[in-house]
C-alpha cells in the first residue's frame, strides 16, 4: 500500500511522515500529482494561515488535484479547514469538499480561565456516527489539539464532536473524504489506532 503526504506552504506535515514510519508505514511527501493520484491513500496535514494556504494550492493547481481524488483522503488540523467552503481566516474560500460548512474563530466574547484561544492541549471527542476511522468506542477518549479556528457541528458530515467554548467538529467525512481537526499524529495511542483505521478503510 503506498501513502502519499500532500507537500504544501504548511507546517507539521514532517511530523505526520514520522507518526506514520511509528507503525510501519513509509509515507511519500510530494507535492507531484501524478505520483499522488497513483497512491492508494492520501494525508492532507498542516499548520498554518488558511488564506496563505489556499493562494498556494491554487498557484500549484494543487486545489484541483484535491478535489479529485478518488482514493480515501484525510485532512488533519488546517487540513480539514480547507476542505470546507470558506474560513474566516483570512476571508478564504476554500476547496468546497464539505460544502455548506465556514470555518469560524472561536469568539473572544466567551474567553475566561477556563477557555483560552487557541485551543491547545488534550480534549475529549464525542463519536456522533458511528464510522470505520472512528468507532463509537471512542467516545470520551482524549486527542490532542492546536487550534483558534473551527468548522462548526454538521447534521451532514460531522463524525465527531468536542466541546471547547461551542460544540464544534472533531471530525467530518463525506464519500472518501474524512478529515479531523485534532492532530492524530500526536495523540499518543489512539492517534496511532486512527491512523492505522484511516490506512484500513
Amino acid at each position: 500500500m503506498s501513502v502519499g503526504i500532500i507537500k504544501y506552504n504548511a507546517g507539521n506535515i514532517f511530523s505526520v511522515r514520522c507518526a506514520l514510519q511509528r507503525i510501519g508505514v513509509d509515507a511519500l511527501v510530494t507535492d507531484d500529482k501524478q505520483q499522488l493520484l497513483a497512491c492508494d491513500k492520501i494525508i492532507f496535514p498542516g499548520v498554518g494561515e488558511a488564506s496563505t494556504a489556499m493562494a498556494h494550492l491554487r498557484a500549484t493547481g494543487l486545489d484541483r488535484l484535491i478535489v479529485s481524488l478518488r482514493q480515501p483522503v484525510l485532512g488533519i488540523c488546517i487540513g480539514m479547514q480547507l476542505l470546507c467552503d470558506h474560513s474566516d481566516e483570512g476571508d478564504a474560500d476554500c476547496l468546497g469538499i464539505f460544502d455548506g460548512l465556514t470555518v469560524k474563530r472561536f469568539d473572544n466574547a466567551a474567553l475566561s480561565d477556563d477557555f483560552k484561544i487557541p485551543h491547545m492541549g488534550w480534549d475529549t471527542i464525542k463519536v456522533e456516527r458511528d464510522n470505520a476511522l472512528l468507532p463509537a468506542n471512542l467516545t470520551d477518549e482524549y486527542v490532542y489539539y492546536v487550534h483558534s479556528y473551527y468548522a462548526p457541528t454538521s447534521e451532514r458530515y460531522t463524525i465527531a464532536s468536542t466541546d471547547y467554548i461551542v460544540p464544534f467538529s472533531a471530525a467530518l467525512h463525506k464519500d472518501n473524504f474524512y478529515a479531523t481537526q485534532f492532530h492524530p499524529e500526536k495523540s499518543g495511542l489512539l492517534g496511532e489506532t486512527i491512523l492505522r483505521n484511516f490506512l484500513e478503510l
